[in-house]
């Protein structure tokens, strides 16, 4: 391909990759649950979500544990005794608006807690009860 024609194509593909990449960066977490509940292929369940959450799955910790049975103020992680942000999306702007870091941060709670990644399913019951959850 001549140099003329490669440079307008490559600027024109990292256009489109960047506007992909921020697209799926900012979200709110009615898309992700939309997202999660698509893949599940069933309804997500607040009373689930909730038994989930305050569960323990074998494991030491549920998610509870950090995150305090009512997750509408701050937690503390259970090792570090790191603060963190209330987790109900009502009591944090910044909770699941971004689609990638909500996959990170599910897969390494849910291996901490459960072992394992979570199903969609289980991710969906989550957020659905966290986001029954307001003011």
């Amino acid at each position: 391909m001549n140099a003329a024609i490669a440079s307008p194509l490559l600027a024109l593909l990292l256009t489109l990759n960047t506007g992909a990449a921020s697209a799926a960066a900012d979200t709110t977490p009615g898309e992700i649950l939309s997202s999660l509940t698509a893949r599940a292929g069933v309804a997500p369940s607040a009373q689930r979500g909730r038994q989930f959450f305050v569960s323990r799955h074998g494991r030491e910790w549920s998610c509870s544990t950090c995150h305090g049975e009512l997750p509408t103020t701050p937690g503390r992680h259970a090792a570090t005794g790191k603060s963190i942000a209330p987790l109900a999306p009502a009591f944090d702007a910044a909770r699941f608006g971004n689609a990638a870091k909500t996959e990170k941060w599910f897969r390494r709670n849910c291996n901490d807690v459960v072992g394992r990644e979570c199903s969609a399913a289980e991710k969906a019951d989550v957020l659905g009860w966290l986001m029954s959850l307001q003011r």
